[in-house]
């Protein structure tokens, strides 16, 4: 399972070039750290990635992936709907029975620390735990590739910590985790940093 960026280049119209002749191989098992300042194309980077827009030059191809999953910088939730239904639904739409999917989900709330949040509405839950819940939600998709896109900016430094702790957890699990991020402690909780300033286009 491999994603691949080979001389990837982007812009979007007239505008300047985010970043210019990126050639880098993601490999499973590991968490990535997309870095660099703002404007630099971090998130775009996550996009094409996803496949949601197509690179102005070069090209991205991927091996043994077939299902992404994206953790956004806001949570968005239903919020009457309660953290196990965030993570059941999911799974009920790729094809378990709604008993199979409640029996994965409760372990997945609990892996994330949210284990005794299972009947708690979304509007309900802090900053934190929301955030936690967008990860197990994530998970429940059994995607092979996760996306996560400045996922602490919102938070306090104590729940920004639990976070990033996810963040560690994930990358052994065999997936592709790329993290667009301007928090220190949170590159840090990857494996491979990546700096678009390195693919700026010269002047």
């Amino acid at each position: 399972m491999q994603l691949t960026l080979r001389g990837v280049s982007h812009r979007f119209t007239d505008a300047a070039w985010l970043f210019r002749n990126l050639t880098f191989r993601f490999e499973a098992g590991t968490s990535y750290a997309l870095t660099g300042p703002s404007g630099s194309g971090k998130s775009t980077l996550l996009a094409l990635a996803a496949g949601w827009i197509t690179p102005a030059e070069g090209n991205v191809e991927s091996r043994g992936i077939d299902r992404t999953s994206w953790v956004f910088q806001n949570s968005h939730g239903m919020p009457r709907r309660t953290a196990l239904d965030h993570v059941v639904l999911p799974m009920i739409a790729g094809g378990l029975t709604r008993a199979e999917s409640e029996s994965i989900a409760h372990g997945t709330l609990a892996r994330f620390r949210l284990g005794g949040l299972a009947s708690r509405p979304f509007r309900a839950l802090s900053g934190g735990e929301a955030q936690r819940l967008m990860f197990a939600r994530a998970v429940a998709a059994n995607p092979q590739l996760i996306l996560v896109d400045e996922p602490t900016a919102q938070l306090d430094a104590v729940t920004s910590k639990l976070v990033n702790s996810v963040i560690q957890e994930l990358s052994d699990d065999g997936r592709i985790l790329l993290v667009a991020s301007h928090d220190a402690d949170t590159v840090a909780s990857c494996d491979v940093r990546l700096d678009l300033a390195a693919y700026a286009a010269e002047d």
